[in-house]
């Protein structure tokens, strides 16, 4: 096959991924809705009433003291990772009740109630809410992840850019490689043509 035969083909062959990639860089580079989509949520912390002292653990990397509406906390990072404990006995802090994390995270969507509305159902750590928002409780580390469904479209965006149409990371991988090396074979033709031109 000619040159410029082959760069045709190639071509045709990258029309629908090239679309892909334009229209979805320039989604990436505008950034609409990015903003809701990936906020951070974090529940809502209070001012300490009284002074604290507390004596490290050896075992202890780093500690957090913070108060929220359900009282105050003590978050704990050894080698194993975090634990949640109760201040007044050092022992870990149980597992909040139902009524307990719809009470944090309620206070928590006051710093943004049009896109957290109002929790609708609980299910074991992950509270639904009526605009849609799943957030998640890390109870261990006392922090929250939220997801909307436009965090599952922006998230759709970038694997149609980076090529991951399937699901199944191989099949994904060798579609992106084919991807890449077809671009490259589409720029050296397109090269060669040029300057065999010249």
């Amino acid at each position: 096959m000619k040159a410029r035969a082959l760069h045709r083909v190639v071509g045709i062959i990258l029309l629908l991924p090239f679309f892909g990639w334009a229209l979805t860089g320039l989604v990436f580079f505008i950034k609409p809705g990015y903003e809701g989509a990936y906020e951070v949520l974090s529940p809502k912390t209070y001012p300490l009433e009284r002074a604290v002292t507390v004596t490290p653990d050896p075992s202890w990397l780093e500690f957090r003291y913070i108060k929220t509406v359900l009282g105050e906390h003590l978050l704990v990072r050894t080698e194993k990772g975090w634990s949640h404990l109760n201040p007044a006995d050092m022992q870990p802090k149980g597992t909040p009740t139902e009524e307990e994390i719809r009470s944090l995270l309620s206070d928590a969507f006051s710093a943004n109630p049009r896109r957290y509305g109002s929790i609708s159902r609980i299910s074991g750590d992950t509270a639904s809410t009526d605009t849609g928002v799943e957030v998640t409780l890390d109870w261990k580390r006392l922090s929250l992840q939220q997801r909307g469904t436009d965090t599952d479209r922006i998230d759709l965006l970038y694997k149609v850019h980076y090529l991951q149409w399937t699901g199944v990371t191989i099949v994904d991988r060798v579609v992106g490689i084919t991807g890449i090396a077809l671009v490259l074979a589409l720029t050296v033709l397109g090269a060669w043509l040029a300057f065999k031109r010249g």
